[in-house]
């Protein structure tokens, strides 16, 4: 008898690390079902069919959503969910991100800038739409990080309000770093929130041959401990299938070396009440971002 597949769901594999985690996950015999998040529908399918992967095996059901509207995150939801039908949800893979500098106004009338609303609101407002299957399927949660997380200016977590804003001034490196610690306060608040599930964070460690972090972060392979994109992948799925988790319930972070990060070096993502100021409620968010009827 064959292997029951997989199922998952994910965002952020249309291009990048997360393409290369699906590429390699369809060169495996274990069989997956894929329902994927893509703003390009048609240039992500053509990307996938040039894999020449089994589809006797693997099926791959793309889902248009654009992160940076929280509407399409609704609509991509339902569709994702009608896609699931009464299967089990194994794996939810975070893998969206975005850099950009906070300038001018953000899409769609937040008042918060697109790099935070894809790197967390957006992301975050989708686990609250998938709660109940979530918890129901005790599914896993892999929340894709980075080391970027110990940049907050000034190490100063006052400092997010100011620089997560629409048109606050702040570059792309501040405002990643603070997403993206954000997006880590997350992870914790759901590991709360969802005991039943298992949530984990992990950093792909310093891959410079992404759009994300070449182009936009000036970061390349002559780098100490750099790493290439198929490395970076291999790192983010350790994550998939980690089972060796450390008794502190709060050591979630998983580095690039497959080691449980020490708290000491995410310290200041560790307070509850900074946990629940930055992960509002699903009525909290549609309310401030003019979802409500």
């Amino acid at each position: 008898m064959s292997a029951a597949a997989k199922n998952v769901i994910a965002t952020g594999t249309s291009s990048g690390l997360g393409f290369e985690v699906i590429k390699q996950l369809l060169e495996k015999p274990e069989p997956y079902n894929f329902i994927l998040g893509a703003r390009d529908i048609q240039r992500t399918q053509s990307a996938f069919d040039d894999l020449k992967y089994d589809t006797s095996k693997h099926t791959i059901s793309l889902v248009p959503v654009d992160f940076t509207d929280l509407r399409s995150v609704q609509l991509f939801v339902q569709q994702a969910l009608t896609n699931l039908g009464p299967h089990k949800l194994d794996l939810l893979f975070l893998c969206a991100g975005m850099v950009a500098p906070a300038e001018g106004p953000s899409p769609h009338g937040s008042q918060w800038c697109a790099p935070y609303v894809v790197n967390h609101l957006s992301q975050h407002y989708l686990v609250h739409l998938l709660r109940e299957t979530l918890a129901a399927c005790k599914s896993r949660i892999v929340v894709v990080s980075s080391g970027g997380i110990r940049n907050v200016r000034n190490q100063d977590p006052t400092t997010l309000d100011v620089d997560l804003k629409a048109n606050s001034g702040a570059d792309h490196r501040v405002v990643y770093s603070a997403s993206k610690f954000v997006q880590l306060l997350g992870a914790h608040y759901w590991r709360r929130a969802l005991p039943e599930c298992t949530v984990v964070a992990v950093s792909p460690g310093l891959i410079p041959d992404t759009k994300l972090a070449g182009k936009d972060m000036g970061l390349t392979m002559n780098m100490p401990d750099a790493k290439t994109v198929p490395e970076g992948a291999e790192n983010l799925l350790r994550a998939w299938n980690v089972s060796d988790f450390p008794s502190d319930p709060q050591q979630i972070f998983l580095t690039s070396w497959g080691e449980w990060w020490p708290k000491d070096v995410y310290a200041l993502s560790l307070d509850p009440a900074l946990q629940d100021k930055w992960c509002l409620s699903r009525e909290e968010i549609e309310k401030t971002e003019g979802l409500s009827a």
